[in-house]
Parts: structure tokens; C-alpha cells; sequence
């Protein structure tokens, strides 16, 4: 066997994939702070709502399973680097949307662009840094999901009073991506599986998609995912409507307050959270699983019961509900490398795309969606409690608070899923790295 080794520019380059992760959810998250002045300008129900995130992740879940394979047979930086400028472009282009259908396509083409990142992003971390530092690498990585999310939801409310237009940010937004396209490009990639302590061939994979599918805590960590992805899109879509809605904040106010809810608590959780999955790895190999398992049990709760109990004052919802908040970041830095410690390198963007087709096609696809058909039903419902006839915003404040009860629920399957993972995933560990044995070329 060979020492781990970790590349000599890997801090340089994983800065980079930062910042591009940054404004990958910075762009994602524009409809969902601007969703309500473009509901009364159209005249829109909460299923279409629900119905822009989700055609934007199912066609980024579609897309992704090609584009994976492509990073895991081409070169990553190229595939990232027309992605971003991709997805820049046509951010530009979405402020130019004349109504729900045109909004809805361009919203489409964007999950396109995005879908070609995370699979060579996470390929190319696990070839940059060894076992024992991927927690940490990737919790750095994913770093830019919190602060992407709250740079959008601090400044996007400011935005749109500024320009006294919900279109601004887009416009503002595509310029950054743009420019960090450029840089993708210059990236000196390492080998695959450099930072293995075995040698990797580097022959392609026969039948790669079923050496994937295969694996069972592939499958767990899967499902897992597509619970997680449901109660995340589900909160990052109708947050800021809700507390507008339920708590009667305007815009901006609802805007800062779900971005101290989804974004200071992911700054906290993803930089903690991957140094303590670390350690809990170093002691046993199952360590971080159970870690992610305990909090997404404690997630829940904390969420849980921040729903449930009505309009209490808004600092104390946004307090306990971020709470839980904070324990759910810790999905990504424990979920994420046990993927790669039963994927072999040459599999790993495969793998990750798969991963993502699942989340997104059933997960974070469904999560509005889901959200959205209940709140215009619980709406009705409420509305029909009250003999009332006519449909009001209390009415459809009372739906949308009821329908996020989801979320909770959503957590608990993930930790549940967790648990099944953990029960495999010694054994295929092991098979990884008998497997890189066995078909390691002679020195």
C-alpha cells in the first residue's frame, strides 16, 4: 500500500469549488424570497408554487446521471466551468420572464447548468484530500449552501426594495457566476484515487451504473437523502412565505429571519459538524453515521415543535426552529463521505450523480410540490371550517403552516434510514477497499 497523500493545491482548489457552491445556492434560492410578489403579479396558487422548485430539481436530477459519468470519464474542470457559466447565463435571462410558464422554463434550463457541478465537485474533493480529512473538506465545501443561502436572504429582500423590481436580483446575481466560470477552467486536477493508500487503476469501469446499485448502503443512504432533500426544499421554498403569511413579517424581515434559520446555522453546523464527524470516524468506522442518525432525531424534535406550537413569539420559533436547523447540517459532511468510503474513485462522481437523481426526482422534486398541493388544501379546508366562502390570506396562512408539518416528519424518516445504512456499511467499507486491493495495477 501506498501512504494517503493529499494534493499540494487541494486548499486552493476546494476555496474555488467554495465559492462556486456559494453561488450555486445563492441562484437556487432567488424564487423562493421573491415568491410572493410574483404570486400576486400573477395571480399563482401555492401548487405553482410548489411546482417551480420542483421542475427545476427533477430536470436537475434527470440531467445529473449523464453529466456524472461524463465527470467520471472526462475532465471535471471543463464540465464544471460551462456548467457555471451555463447556469449564470440563464440566471441573467430569468429576470426577463414575462409569466408563470416562461418563469417555469427558464427555471428548467437553470437545473441543466446546475446539475453539472456537485457529481465532479465531490469526484474531485475525494481525489484531493485523504479519508481521514474528507469530513472536514467537504464541510468546508458545503459551507457554501449556508452562507449561499444567507447571502440570498439577506440582501435579495434589499434588492428588490432598492430597484422596486423582484427582477434585480437576477440580474445582479448572474455576474459572480460568470466570472468564477472562468477560474474552473484553470484547475490542475489530480489523478483518480491519488488520495488513496492503494494504487487505482485507471482503466473505465465495465457496467458502472449496476457496480453502483449493487451496493446496499448506497441504497440507505439514498433513501436517506430523499427524505432529508424533501423536509430541505420543502423549508427553503415556503419559509419565507410562511413567516409572512403566519407571522405577518413583511418581506425583508421574513427574508433575514429564514436566513438566520437555514444560513448562520449552516456556518455553524458544517464547520463543527465536519471536524466532530471526523473524530467520531477516527474512532469507529461507523461513527459517522450514527452521529448524523442522533441528529437528525434531535432535528426533528427541535422542528418538530416549533410548528406545533402555533404562533408563539417569533424569536422563540425562529430560536428552537433553528436548532434543530443546526443538527440537520450535520447530513451533509457525515452522509456525503460515507458515500465515498464504499464508492471506489473511479465511481465516485457516478455514484454522487445517482445519489442526487434520488434526492432531487423524489425528494427535493417532491418537497414543494407536496407542501404546496396540501397548503391550498388545508387552505380550503380552513376556509370551509370558518363558513366562510370566500378565500382569504389568513385562510391561506393557516394551510401553508399546516402542510410544513412534513418537515419534521421528513427528518425522522431520514434518521431512520440512517440507522438501516449503518447496518451495512462495515461490510462494504471493507469491500471498497478489498476490491482497490485486488485490482490495484503492479507497481
Amino acid at each position: 500500500m501506498q501512504p494517503s497523500t493529499q494534493a499540494a493545491n487541494a486548499w486552493r482548489i476546494l476555496f474555488l469549488l467554495f465559492l462556486a457552491n456559494l453561488f450555486n445556492f445563492f441562484d437556487r434560492t432567488i424564487p423562493a424570497i421573491i415568491i410572493e410578489p410574483i404570486r400576486h403579479e400573477w395571480g399563482l396558487s401555492d401548487l405553482q408554487l410548489g411546482l417551480i422548485g420542483t421542475a427545476f430539481t427533477l430536470v436537475y436530477a434527470i440531467a445529473g446521471v449523464p453529466l456524472g459519468r461524463m465527470a467520471d470519464t472526462g475532465a471535471r474542470r471543463k464540465i464544471m466551468g460551462w456548467g457555471l457559466a451555463a447556469w449564470s447565463g440563464l440566471t441573467a435571462i430569468n429576470g426577463l420572464a414575462w409569466n408563470f410558464w416562461s418563469f417555469l422554463l427558464i427555471r428548467m434550463g437553470i437545473g441543466i447548468g446546475e446539475a453539472s457541478y456537485a457529481p465532479a465537485a465531490n469526484s474531485l474533493i475525494g481525489d484531493l484530500f485523504p479519508a481521514h480529512k474528507r469530513a472536514r473538506a467537504m464541510g468546508i465545501f458545503m459551507l457554501g449552501l449556508p452562507l449561499g443561502l444567507l447571502l440570498a436572504f439577506f440582501t435579495i429582500g434589499a434588492m428588490v426594495e432598492a430597484f422596486d423590481s423582484w427582477r434585480a436580483p437576477f440580474f445582479i446575481a448572474a455576474v459572480p457566476g460568470l466570472l468564477l466560470a472562468a477560474f474552473m477552467f484553470l484547475i490542475k486536477e489530480p489523478v483518480r484515487g491519488a488520495a488513496e493508500t492503494v494504487k487505482v487503476d485507471a482503466a473505465p469501469v465495465e457496467k458502472p451504473l449496476r457496480k453502483v446499485l449493487v451496493i446496499r448502503t448506497f441504497w440507505w443512504l439514498t433513501l436517506a437523502g430523499l427524505a432529508f432533500n424533501f423536509a430541505t426544499y420543502a423549508c427553503n421554498s415556503f419559509m419565507v412565505p410562511m413567516l409572512m403569511r403566519y407571522f405577518l413579517l413583511p418581506l425583508q424581515q421574513a427574508a433575514v429571519a429564514t436566513g438566520v434559520i437555514v444560513g448562520v446555522t449552516g456556518l455553524i453546523g458544517l464547520t463543527l459538524g465536519g471536524w466532530v464527524a471526523d473524530r467520531f470516524h477516527q474512532k469507529s468506522e461507523r461513527g459517522r453515521l450514527m452521529f448524523a442518525a442522533v441528529s437528525m432525531l434531535v432535528a426533528a424534535v427541535a422542528t418538530g415543535f416549533a410548528l406545533f406550537s402555533g404562533r408563539i413569539e417569533i424569536g422563540l420559533f425562529i430560536t428552537v426552529y433553528s436548532i434543530g436547523w443546526l443538527f440537520s447540517y450535520n447530513f451533509y459532511t457525515c452522509v456525503y463521505t460515507a458515500i465515498q468510503d464504499v464508492i471506489e474513485p473511479r465511481l465516485r462522481a457516478t455514484a454522487m450523480a445517482l445519489f442526487f437523481a434520488g434526492l432531487y426526482l423524489l425528494g427535493g422534486g417532491l418537497g414543494p410540490l407536496v407542501v404546496g398541493v396540501l397548503s391550498d388544501y388545508f387552505a380550503q379546508a380552513a376556509m370551509h371550517a370558518a363558513g366562510d366562502s370566500q378565500m382569504s390570506e389568513a385562510f391561506k396562512a393557516v394551510g401553508l403552516h399546516n402542510a410544513m408539518y412534513l418537515i419534521p416528519s421528513a427528518l425522522f424518516v431520514t434518521m431512520l434510514c440512517l440507522l438501516q445504512a449503518m447496518r451495512s456499511f462495515a461490510r462494504d467499507s471493507r469491500a471498497m477497499q478489498a476490491g482497490l486491493v485486488a485490482a490495484a495495477p503492479a507497481a
